[in-house]
Parts: structure tokens; sequence; C-alpha cells
């Protein structure tokens, strides 16, 4: 039997709803794995009870922290839901920190990370942009990249796409795209694609910069001057993949939007409230939709998967030693200790963790063109 993967999982902002997303789905939780939770044990018991009192929940909805492996990082100052502060960007890093050295020492095979703040981060002295950058750092690599996968409730198809640029501003794109930067991207996604998802042989869709990728030079010249040449060369280099594109950014997620929702008799209906049989019965076509999809930039990358995919996208860094996931919200102050928080993508988070370390370890599903059945 392979050994049961054992996940560090951070609670990010204490004034967040990472608390909250966690004890809802630790509650739910269904996976053959091992999980320590990383952060203030009081924090957890504070929001355990806060929520019974007043978020209108029962004892069922939530883990009781008394019951969960907690790595205890005392957080002693005041807060209240919604209302972060420079001492909880301080106590967001810090859980991130630990997760990161224990993880290197060996004690955990992957980080599923809570939300945090980065306007807090800075108040907090740590001039970061993210997570993902703190984790290259911390596990001594320069070569990474900010992948989001999500799977379709409605047909069970997986949406995998990667950003090559990302919180970078829009008038800095152009220039930041390079061959090499375009090459190391595209490297990274073939060996996820290879080593993560068990698809050796991929369809990559690739996006062009400019509307309608250019228009032979009308409206925009990076596609014609060198774009065109690069996406040549790397089919060459990368013959086991298939390489499409430069794909007009408009019309690139008109498939992968038909694959997400499926035929029009079956939209609105999930997978998981249909049989096997009633989902493989559609018919649906997944032979033009491409196995990932390369963005040039953030928001031509995450409008079209958060329109699809927002309650359940995961945010996975590719290009650590280890395996980290995390679910695609923000700390979200506005719904903080309500009892609102939805946790389906913090259960995906954990789920498609548990997935890539099977599939490291040669227990792989096949997801080629995203077919599942």
């Amino acid at each position: 039997m392979p050994p049961i993967p054992h996940l560090a999982l951070t609670i990010g902002d204490p004034a967040g709803i990472g608390t909250e997303v966690i004890l809802k789905a630790l509650a739910d939780l269904t996976l053959d794995c091992e999980i320590t939770v990383i952060g203030s044990r009081s924090v957890l018991q504070a929001t355990y009870e806060h929520l019974l009192r007043n978020g209108n929940l029962s004892p069922e909805d939530l883990a009781d922290p008394q019951t969960l492996k907690i790595i205890d990082r005392p957080f002693n100052k005041s807060f209240q839901w919604g209302q972060g502060n420079a001492s909880t960007g301080a106590a967001s890093f810090d859980y991130l920190e630990t997760a990161i050295s224990l993880t290197n020492e060996g004690q955990f095979q992957g980080i599923v990370t809570a939300p945090i703040a980065k306007n807090l981060w800075q108040q907090a002295g740590h001039d970061y942009p993210g997570q993902t950058e703190v984790l290259a750092e911390g596990a001594g690599v320069t070569r990474f990249g900010m992948l989001f996968a999500g799977r379709s409730p409605y047909t069970d198809w997986q949406l995998i796409t990667l950003l090559a640029t990302t919180h970078i501003p829009l008038a800095q794109v152009p220039q930041t795209l390079t061959p090499e930067l375009l090459s190391l991207k595209l490297d990274l996604l073939v060996e996820s694609l290879q080593t993560d998802f068990g698809i050796s042989n991929p369809t990559i869709a690739i996006a062009g910069l400019n509307p309608h990728s250019g228009e032979a030079g009308q409206l925009g010249t990076e596609e014609l001057y060198w774009m065109s040449a690069w996406l040549e060369k790397e089919q060459q280099e990368h013959y086991k993949a298939k390489l499409i594109g430069l794909i007009p950014p408009d019309t690139m997620w008109v498939k992968p939007g038909q694959a997400w929702y499926g035929s029009v008799e079956g939209r609105g209906q999930r997978a998981e409230d249909r049989s096997h049989e009633e989902v493989k019965s559609q018919e649906l076509d997944f032979s033009g939709v491409a196995d990932a999809y390369l963005a040039l930039y953030h928001d031509q990358g995450l409008i079209p998967v958060k329109l699809m995919a927002f309650d359940r996208a995961v945010n996975t860094t590719i290009g650590l030693p280890f395996i980290r996931t995390s679910p695609d919200h923000g700390t979200a102050f506005d719904i903080a200790g309500k009892g609102i928080a939805d946790a389906k993508s913090m259960q995906a988070a954990i789920a498609l963790a548990v997935e890539i370390i099977h599939c490291r370890i040669g227990e792989c599903k096949s997801f080629s063109n995203g077919a599942v059945y």
C-alpha cells in the first residue's frame, strides 16, 4: 500500500475566513490522508466557539479543534474577524514559514495554505508579492509557476491554467514577457502535467498577447515579431506535446467553457447529483479541448478560471520540491466570522494535494483531455 499523504495546513490570516473554511473542510474530510494544522490553537478554538454561537452552525458542521493535530504557534494579540492588522499579517507569515521549515525537514509531503492579506504582510515588514514567492524562496528554487486547477461539477472535466506572469501591472506585461520566460513557464507546465497529472503527451493551448493575437501586426506586433517563431521552436523541442497557438485570447476559452458546462441538456445538473452512467451518457466531446492552457498575464487567465470555477478552483505552485496547493480565494474579510464562507475550494485544495502525491508515486489517474471515466 502507498504511504498515507501527510500535509501541513496553514490557517492564514487569523482575521479572515481561513479558520472557518478549514474547520468546515476537516469536518467532512473523507480522504485517506493525515493533516497537521499549523497555526494558533487559541484562534482555531475561538473561531469554533464563535461560529457555534453566531454562525447558525451545528457541531456537525465544524471540526472540533480539540480533535485536530495542531502545531501551535501562539497568537496572543486581540483581533476581530474581518479586521486584519499588522499583527494578524505577522502571524500568517509565521505560520507559512513554520510549514516550509518543517516540510524541508521531511515532516510533510506538501503544504495547503489558507489565504493571507498581502497588504498586512507589508504592514508587518514582509515585502513579498504573495505566498508563492515565499514558498519558492524557502524551497531554494528560482523556477516556479502559478497554476490553477478546477474540476467541473457538471462534467468532471478538469481545467488547468498556468500564468506566464502574475502580480505585475498590466503595463509591465509586454516588457516582462520574453522568449526565455515563456520557455521556462512552458517547461514547468509540461513537467507538471507529466509528473503531477499523469498526462505524458499533453495538448497545451497558448494564448496570444494582443486582441486577435495581433491581427497580423495591426493590433500589436509581439506575435508577429517573436512569439510565433518562439512557438515553432518550442514545438520542435517538446515533440511529445502538442502546442496550439497563438490563440486569440477572446476565443481561447470557448472550448473550455463548453467542456466545463457540458451539453445544453445537461447544463445546470451537477455531476455529483447524477449517476456515473448518466454523466457518461451525455457523450461529451472533449476532443477539441486542450489538457492545459498557458495564459500570458493575470486577468487573461484568472477571469475565465474564476468565472467557471470560483467556488472550487485551486492555486498550486509548480516547480517546488514539495507540493503546495491553496484555495483560489482571498481572506474575504467582508464575510469573516459570519459562518457563510464556502469550504469547497479548501476541500478541493486538500484533494488536489493528495491526488498529486499519489500521482508522483505512480498511483495516478488518467486526465487526458480532461475526460475521467
